[in-house]
């Protein structure tokens, strides 16, 4: 059967799949971003299901179908309908459609005038901040300081790939801003505040890359700027980054001494970054062994915890707030580097898991969620309980590869190696999960393929 749909790609010549696919991502992605789900800015289908579209043998499934009526502005039994006499080149509203009729009134209007007032909204943005490149006005921190707020809040719930360019772009702009030499005192000190919270996000994104050298030097610009704009708990915040990447790159002795130097640094502090560094340094001397420090750093988060007064790092939420549900995980993971595998833990280590299962929770983020899952299979295995971890990890597992970002790929590896010396190593479960690991780390980790 010819379908509108097969009329549509011959017409823009992208019957062959390479031209198809990249459209298909875009308008994927656009989606996503749309109505805030995630899930659909991974969606590719399959040659073979291109094909079945292409020729007519079979009809889209509910996310897919969503994602080629918001490409073409037409609804799926209008694209899996005959082609039309004649072409109809731009296709603004379905053909056969008297020209009073908008594309509301087949039910995809607002998604489309959402998409189109986004794309007005960046294209006025950027005519004011560049309206004011001879001066730093009001608007022009105004639209930084919003998209410094989106990004933030963004960051840990959708896949790298999908902000790490607004990220650069903003970055850039506020770089560009304080170097004009234009701007006030005081939007100075705004402007290094918006720079570090910026540098610190891109180290993060770095490290999510596998990449801890690079992230390691914008994490030393952020404290540059931290500095610049006096703020005690960015400052502190940024040694608790520079900890957090070392930490991950396996240099436990830095991670311990950022840690230090940041819990130094927030003596003062009401926030929540002053009980995220004893986290930070309990998982640090987890990895060197030191149960002692891990036990008194833990108590004494919990302690900073009752005297919690969020402040405005707080308020940009994402990265930049610590959670009790993110403290829980970081006391689990303390735990488990020592090699603890009780029943007490296993009910902390479970509760942490349900915790950061509902995706509504402003503090939840994919990272995290995968993070205590993959504690919570560790605790399972020291227990001896093969199945039980492998229930554990498998959604981790299952995420799409722009989801499997470096801190990740080593939680799971963190399960490999503990089931190769686990006393069922050599059962059939255990070989299978350790195979599946083995292959879960993408090529270019929190990246698409």
């Amino acid at each position: 059967m010819r379908t509108l749909f097969r009329h549509l790609l011959d017409e823009r010549e992208w019957q062959d799949y390479r031209a198809f696919l990249p459209r298909f991502k875009q308008a994927a992605k656009e989606l996503s971003q749309l109505e805030g789900d995630p899930s659909l800015a991974t969606l590719e289908p399959a040659l073979k299901t291109f094909q079945a579209w292409y020729y007519g043998t079979r009809q889209p499934q509910v996310d897919p179908r969503r994602v080629l009526v918001h490409m073409f502005g037409l609804s799926i039994d209008r694209l899996w309908s005959g082609p039309p006499d004649e072409q109809t080149p731009a296709l603004v509203s379905p053909a056969g459609t008297p020209h009073t009729e908008t594309r509301a009134d087949i039910g995809t209007g607002l998604r489309e005038m959402r998409r189109t007032g986004a794309m007005a909204a960046r294209r006025a943005m950027e005519f004011a901040m560049g309206s004011e490149r001879d001066q730093v006005g009001e608007e022009t921190l105004g639209f930084l300081s919003d998209e410094v707020k989106r990004i933030a809040e963004a960051y840990p719930r959708v896949p790298l790939s999908e902000i790490w360019a607004d990220l650069a772009q903003a970055q850039d702009e506020a770089f560009r801003l304080m170097e004009s030499g234009r701007a006030r005192p005081s939007q100075t000190r705004d402007l290094h505040f918006m720079a570090t919270v910026l540098s610190f996000l891109m180290a993060k994104g770095s490290h999510d890359m596998g990449d801890a050298r690079t992230a390691m030097m914008q994490a030393r610009a952020a404290g540059f700027c931290a500095r610049q704009s006096e703020h005690t708990g960015l400052v502190a915040l940024v040694d608790g980054l520079q900890s957090f990447i070392s930490y991950w790159a396996n240099r436990p002795e830095d991670a311990l001494h950022y840690a230090r130097k940041g819990m130094h640094e927030s003596a003062t502090l009401r926030g929540t970054v002053c009980v995220w560094l004893p986290g930070l340094e309990a998982r640090a001397a987890a990895l060197l062994g030191d149960e002692q420090t891990v036990r008194s750093a833990n108590e004494r988060a919990e302690t900073l915890r009752e005297q919690v007064v969020l402040d405005d790092l707080d308020s940009l939420g994402g990265l930049f707030t610590y959670p009790e549900a993110k403290q829980s995980y970081y006391t689990v993971e303390s735990a488990v580097l020592l090699g603890r595998g009780d029943a007490q833990l296993a009910v902390q280590a479970e509760e942490t898991v349900r915790r950061f299962s509902n995706r509504e929770d402003p503090g939840w983020a994919f990272g995290d969620q995968a993070g205590s899952q993959c504690n919570l299979a560790l605790v399972r295995l020291f227990a001896d309980d093969l199945d039980g971890a492998a229930e554990a990890i498998r959604p981790v597992l299952d995420l799409a590869p722009s989801h499997r970002n470096n801190g990740i790929v080593v939680s799971a590896e963190r399960v490999r190696d503990a089931l190769v010396r686990s006393a069922g190593r050599d059962a059939t479960v255990a070989r299978d999960l350790s195979t599946e690991i083995a292959m879960f780390q993408p090529v270019r980790p929190a990246l698409l393929r």
